[in-house]
Order: structure tokens, then C-alpha cells, then sequence
């Protein structure tokens, strides 16, 4: 039976819609699975995830999914050239050491990429830190700065000149308005950077 799309949290309906039918698709820091599962029973998406929670695994493998677990920046250097349609890093970016070179690798083994994350110049984390002075705590960064998992803060206009820098073709993208756990929101199309709680990206190699 067919899961309805609000039946996922919005910024995944975003990526779900991207998603061509059929298609191999890795999921990096996949979590409990929801998006693969969604694209696995929607859009009979061949699906692959790597999870460093064990917990988490276990879920993904009672939904029926093949989800390995280990470092996704580890993991990747096994898998060959172009081995996958689209490769998937949800909301994980702003947790990654070395985030030029997880890009490479999913660009390497995928013909396309997915990448999503907090946008920290939303208005609401510009104006708790001009009136507190402290490290902001919202919705979509709700911890503080001694017990974050997060160990860098991105901007939309961040990820852009962090594309050319690096060396990547950014191919569409949305920002959104919408609560982390949220199964609605707002798609954000003007003044994005101060509006927007969440940048979607769809990146792919830059041409020679």
C-alpha cells in the first residue's frame, strides 16, 4: 500500500519529489529509514542506507531496507563509480568533519546528490542572538552549543560559494519553511536567506 506524501516530514517530500521512479538511491545518515521506505514503496526506488546508530538500523531493517552501519565517510570509498542514481545527505552536512571530500565521494559514486540542512541565517537566529548574545537555540538547532552534534553553522549563501569553491554543480534548489518533525511547510522563493529554516539542494558534477 502507498504511504501519502504528507505522511513524511515536508523537507522530505521536497527530496521524495525529485526522485525518479525506479531509481538506485543511497541514503547517507539515513536515520529510521522514512524517506527510503517512502521512495521504496512509492517510486519502487532500489534503496541502499548507511546509519552510524545501531538503534536506528535495526528500525530501517524492520521496514524491509538494506541499511549498512558504519561512518558514511568511510563507507562511501567502498562503493564504485556511479554505482547509485541519486545520492542522499539529509540534513546531516552541518555534522560532517570534512564535508568537501563527502561531496566528492557522492558525486563520485552517484550521478547526482541531495543535500539538506538548517539554514542558521534564518531571521529568528539572527535576532535571538543580537538580543541575547548567546549561541541561539531553535526548532531545527535545539541544542546548545556543549551537547550539539552539530560542529558547523551553514547559510544558503554558504552552501552556494561553497559549491564553486569545491567544485559542484548546483542543479535546483528549495528553501522551505517548515519545523524539523513538521509535515507541512512553505516553500520560500524570495529573500530566502532570512526566511528560509531549511535549504533542499540538488547538486551534480560541474561540466569540464
Amino acid at each position: 500500500m502507498k504511504q501519502k506524501d504528507n505522511e513524511i516530514r515536508f523537507d522530505l517530500q521536497i527530496i521524495a519529489s525529485w526522485i525518479e521512479p525506479g531509481s538506485k538511491v543511497l541514503g547517507l545518515g539515513c536515520g529510521e529509514g522514512e524517506l527510503l521506505h517512502f521512495l521504496k514503496k512509492n517510486k519502487g526506488v532500489v534503496c541502499t542506507g548507511i546509519e552510524l546508530n545501531e538503534d536506528k538500523v535495526a528500525k530501517c531493517i524492520a521496514k524491509g531496507l538494506s541499511v549498512l552501519q558504519g561512518d558514511i565517510n568511510e563507507e562511501v570509498l567502498d562503493y564504485p563509480d556511479d554505482a547509485f542514481d541519486y545520492v542522499i545527505l539529509s540534513q546531516t552536512l552541518q555534522q560532517i568533519y570534512e564535508p568537501g571530500e563527502l561531496i566528492r565521494s557522492m558525486l563520485r559514486i552517484g550521478k547526482k546528490g541531495v543535500v539538506s540542512f538548517p539554514n542558521f541565517s534564518h531571521w529568528s537566529i539572527r535576532l535571538q542572538l543580537l538580543a541575547t548574545g548567546r549561541a541561539p537555540i531553535t526548532k531545527q538547532l535545539p541544542y546548545d552549543w556543549h551537547d550539539t552534534p552539530n560542529i558547523r553553522v551553514i547559510a544558503l549563501k554558504d552552501f552556494r560559494r561553497f559549491s564553486k569553491e569545491t567544485g559542484f554543480s548546483i542543479l535546483r534548489e528549495v528553501a522551505i519553511n517548515t519545523d524539523y518533525h513538521e509535515k507541512s511547510g512553505n516553500i520560500i522563493k524570495f529573500f530566502a536567506n532570512l526566511r528560509a529554516t531549511y535549504g533542499i539542494f540538488l547538486i551534480g558534477k560541474r561540466k569540464q
